[in-house]
């Protein structure tokens, strides 16, 4: 009886730890702690996530490394309105992880025949998280949406409706203030429609309101700030473009997904108050344009495909966008917008599947130069670089990215940047300009 209970503790405790080895199987102990040490932390990664509505999530990570001739940091071209330190200063080399990306996409119920969706992005980014180490969230974008066949409803932070184009550098800044202004994400409403010519051609229209970013300019004789009991007037702004599928399509943004050739134009326009002026107009009007020069054979492979992007846009008053080097020029109470124009242009070639180069050419100018040589000292002073007003800035860039596999991309490149100044502090001329060479190297790892 004795070996008969013997055998019975020693079959239960057998089956026991079978099934407690079955369960920690489940478990991701790739890594230490292992499973074993912490498993509520460590163990449950492979649940599913769960809401009321169906959820995925994804996103990436993604580390840099950069080395600059001068010394402007992780978000080259460097300063908020992308001007480089003239005269030049220490090269740097430096490793962020700050780009690293999360979202999460909601799909809900039906509402009147359209499909409901959300979607919530942040990156590490925020604002005050000044060292590397010290990465806080950001939110990228936050929206909803109710979609039906040919019209879309769009409301919450979504991405600027003027100008469509972002440059595909690795650069983080994708070309911000050197002719593609930095594509701000605003909280806006926005209606989408499309309307189809025939099969292969269509034509879609944005009419969206937007919060005026230039509200957030920092106060001073030539920016337009918030002020207390001024307040500002929402942005109007809108797309007109042209689709065909006539001559295939090409890899878009990031190799990520295909485009047919697209032309059409974009404007914006807004209306902010300011001390001692009623007024001052802020807009912007350009082209956009995307070519397939050589098609995906089956409208899903990148192999031997190559793609055109360009744009061009005329602005005034919209320097937070990056589409203007001030807001202002003049001085109180006698205010106008600092008029700019932008140029883009890009081709994106995939020899392999896996393999995609990369180059382009950028630039942003002032418009109506003597209006800024003319410039007070007093303006000068709180001009947004320590250079005096820029003339121009440019970029030109290269770079090559290798797919692993479905989530590993390696990628490398070098960049040429340059900022020239017309007007110094004291508001005599100026022949400075600033300068920067940037090689990157950067690891994705798509999930």
């Amino acid at each position: 009886m004795f070996k008969k209970s013997v055998v019975l503790t020693v079959a239960i405790l057998s089956l026991a730890v079978t099934a407690n080895a079955e369960e920690q199987t489940a478990y991701n102990c790739d890594y230490s702690p292992s499973c074993e040490v912490a498993p509520g932390m460590y163990g449950a990664m492979a649940s599913p996530a769960k809401s009321k509505f169906n959820l995925s999530i994804g996103g990436y990570v993604k580390l840099d490394y950069i080395h600059n001739t001068n010394a402007v940091g992780p978000l080259s071209p460097g300063a908020p309105g992308g001007n480089l330190p003239a005269g030049g200063s220490k090269d740097e080399s430096l490793f962020t992880a700050k780009q690293s990306r999360l979202w999460l996409r909601v799909a809900g119920p039906t509402f009147l025949g359209a499909r409901t969706n959300a979607l919530i992005e942040t990156d590490f980014y925020g604002g005050g998280s000044g060292s590397n180490e010290m990465g806080n969230l950001r939110m990228r974008h936050a929206y909803g949406s109710l979609d039906w066949a040919d019209t879309q409803v769009l409301f919450g932070q979504f991405w600027d409706v003027f100008t469509p184009a972002a440059a595909d550098t690795i650069d983080f800044r994708q070309g911000a203030t050197t002719g593609t202004p930095s594509n701000p994400r605003v909280p806006q409403i926005r209606l989408t429609e499309k309307f189809n010519l025939n099969g292969d051609n269509s034509i879609k229209l944005v009419l969206a309101l937007q919060n005026p970013i230039q509200d957030s300019a920092s106060a001073g004789a030539n920016s337009i700030s918030r002020t207390t009991g001024l307040g500002s007037y929402v942005n109007a702004a809108g797309q007109l473009i042209y689709s065909s599928k006539a001559l295939g399509v090409s890899p878009g943004f990031m190799g990520l997904g295909m485009s047919p050739l697209q032309a059409g134009f974009f404007g914006l326009a807004g209306r902010q108050k300011i001390e001692g002026n009623s007024s001052v107009d802020g807009h912007g009007y350009g082209f956009y344009g995307f070519v397939p020069l050589l098609k995906s054979k089956d409208g899903k492979n990148r192999a031997m495909t190559l793609s055109l992007e360009t744009q061009a846009y005329i602005a005034a008053g919209l320097d937070v966008q990056g589409a203007t080097a001030l807001a202002v020029v003049g001085d109180k109470p006698n205010l106008t917008p600092a008029k700019g124009f932008g140029l883009y242009g890009q081709l994106k070639f995939h020899p392999t599947q896996d393999l995609g180069i990369t180059g382009g050419y950028q630039r942003r100018q002032v418009l109506n130069s003597d209006n800024y040589r003319n410039l007070s000292a007093a303006t000068l002073a709180l001009s947004n670089t320590a250079n005096g007003v820029e003339k121009y800035n440019e970029l030109v860039y290269g770079n090559v990215t290798y797919d692993l596999n479905a989530a590993v991309r390696l990628a490398a490149e070098v960049e040429h940047q340059k900022s020239q100044y017309l007007a110094t502090k004291t508001g005599g001329a100026s022949n400075a300009f600033g300068q920067n060479n940037v090689v990157r190297f950067a690891a994705y790892y798509f999930f």
